[in-house]
Formats: C-alpha cells, sequence, structure tokens
C-alpha cells in the first residue's frame, strides 16, 4: 500500500527523498516514462520515491466552468501510483490560500524545509506559486541554494505529438477510444457507485446498473464494449454501456448505464469500475422503442464478442 499524506507535514524517514510533481491525470505512457525514470535514482541513491499532488485540479480550481475533466479520479491515481511502486503520496487541498503561495515560498518552506526534496521530477510546463510565477527555470535557479537537483526529462512523444492527458482526453471525445487506450497502455476506466434511476431499461427488458460520471471527461457519446468489476473484486463481469443522454427518452443530464451479462443480482450503492474496450456507435434517438430494441440486439452481438 502506497502511504498517502493530506499535507506537507510527512514522518521523518520519508524526508530526503525523490520528489514528483504535477496532477499525473491518467498515469499514461508518458507518465509511466517518468518514473520508470525515477526508480532508476531510487535504486542508484537508495531514495524513497514520494508524488505531490493536488485536489481538486488547479485548473479546474481556477475555472469553475470546467465540469467534465478528469482521467481518473483519487482512488484511481492512489491504485495506479502504488503499481508504479510509489512510497508516498502527497495530496494537498488547493485552495485560495495555497494558491497565493509565493513561488519562492514554495521552494523554500516546502520543497527544502517540510519535504527536504533531493531530487524533483517535473515536465517543462509546470507551473507554481502565485498566478503561476515559477518553473522549471526557477527549480534549477535554486537548486545549490536548497540541495536539490531537478529532473526535467524530455517528454514522450508518439507520432510527433507529445503524450499528454490533454491528447488523451481529445481522443475519447472523438471516440478515438483505441488511440486513448494505448496511450494510458490499460483501458480507460470510469469509477462510481450505482444508483437508482428511472429503470427504463429494466422497462425494455436491458435492466442497466446507473453511474454519475461527476467530473470524469465527456467521452463521445454513444454504445461501448465495457468489462466491470466490483471494488476490492477482481472478477471481472463482461458488458454493454451507453455513455449519453438518452435522447429517445428525452434525458438531459448525462448518465453512464450499464448492463451486464450473464448477471443476476443488486448492485444499488456498489461502488463498480466500468472499463472501456470499444466504441461501438454513437448516440442516436430512435423513433420509437421497437427499434431502440432491435438496435441494442444488434450492439450486444458486437459487445460480447469483444475482447
Amino acid at each position: 500500500m502506497v502511504k498517502r499524506y493530506k499535507n506537507f507535514n510527512i514522518q521523518k524517514k520519508d524526508k530526503g527523498s525523490i520528489i514528483l510533481i504535477g496532477n499525473f491525470d491518467g498515469l499514461h505512457t508518458g507518465h509511466q516514462k517518468l518514473f520508470k525514470l525515477a526508480k532508476l535514482y531510487k535504486k542508484k541513491y537508495n531514495l524513497k520515491i514520494g508524488v505531490v499532488n493536488f485536489n481538486p485540479m488547479p485548473k479546474m480550481f481556477f475555472d469553475k466552468s470546467i465540469k467534465n475533466f478528469r482521467l481518473s479520479n483519487i482512488n484511481q491515481k492512489i491504485t495506479l501510483l502504488a503499481k508504479l511502486k510509489v512510497d508516498f503520496v502527497i495530496t494537498k487541498k488547493f485552495d485560495k490560500n495555497f494558491s497565493k503561495i509565493k513561488s519562492i515560498n514554495f521552494i523554500k518552506e516546502i520543497l527544502y524545509k517540510k519535504l527536504n526534496s533531493k531530487f524533483i521530477f517535473v515536465s517543462n510546463n509546470f507551473r507554481f506559486g502565485n498566478k503561476r510565477e515559477g518553473d522549471v527555470g526557477l527549480l534549477i535557479k535554486n537548486e545549490k541554494n536548497y540541495d536539490y537537483k531537478v529532473i526535467n526529462p524530455k517528454p514522450l512523444t508518439k507520432n510527433r505529438k507529445i503524450i499528454s492527458s490533454s491528447l488523451i482526453r481529445s481522443f475519447l471525445e472523438k471516440g478515438f477510444l483505441k488511440k486513448a487506450n494505448k496511450l494510458l497502455n490499460r483501458s480507460w476506466t470510469i469509477e462510481g457507485i450505482v444508483k437508482k434511476g428511472r429503470q427504463l431499461g429494466k422497462k425494455i427488458g436491458f435492466p442497466t446498473c446507473n453511474i454519475d460520471i461527476k467530473d470524469y471527461v465527456l467521452a463521445k457519446p454513444g454504445v461501448y464494449a465495457v468489462k466491470v468489476r466490483r471494488r476490492n473484486n477482481y472478477k471481472y463481469l463482461k458488458g454493454i454501456a451507453n455513455l449519453g443522454y438518452r435522447p429517445t427518452f428525452n434525458q438531459k443530464k448525462i448518465l453512464l448505464e450499464v448492463h451486464l451479462f450473464n448477471f443476476s443480482g443488486n448492485l444499488y450503492n456498489k461502488n463498480l469500475s466500468v472499463e472501456f474496450l470499444k466504441f461501438i456507435r454513437k448516440e442516436k434517438k430512435f423513433n420509437n422503442i421497437n427499434q431502440l430494441k432491435a438496435q441494442i440486439k444488434t450492439d450486444l452481438k458486437i459487445a460480447k464478442k469483444t475482447k
């Protein structure tokens, strides 16, 4: 298990570590390359690896109009960081007071005094401090003053494009699920609580688990082949999902509805992880329920063949 902190007051034994700072949204292949490099430093210098990230993500804090943005929630991020052999994670609440800290004070009071960082891994576009005044150049300028070394490797690219969370979001929004999953090195996943809905699926013979996607990025509305598991349960069930507004029923709120194959039981209030395997078709409005049911049967055949 990864040790978790909610502030920078970490235990003495965790001070003097390798520190990686960033949102690390989705923990994609670009991030994975960075952590692989950090593990080499860990082995060479016999140091621990710590991660500093923020909640909410700064971009969402400063622009309240951004609602659907995340590739992964906090719990998913912690699970993925554990797989990357991180020793501890600091998830600092990003609020008005913290946003006003001077960049030099962030270096002096936090990176130096509280964390005693030995190596600091950051990306080229890293900004910090009041009005984003601090950057990689400022960190490097203060290396000798505060006894750390900045590691700023070149970003990972594919087809001449930098692999980033933004690029993956754009792929998902366009329905390019296969491309997004390749850059994530796994299937993109939404985690959420099953809520009781209007039971429209049950009425037409296809009962569904209804999940509010919260602030996850809004992938292209449509039908997807998925596989699903409950939290702390490693058994997967295959299924089909509709992510969208259900235009046939004139719904206005975005919702994730999942129909599980060969399953009977009550999943209300259970936490489910829904892995998106294949984009089948975009969402559309049908003239009547019979047309919808006929289309669902076609979609089911495709989903059941998806691996």
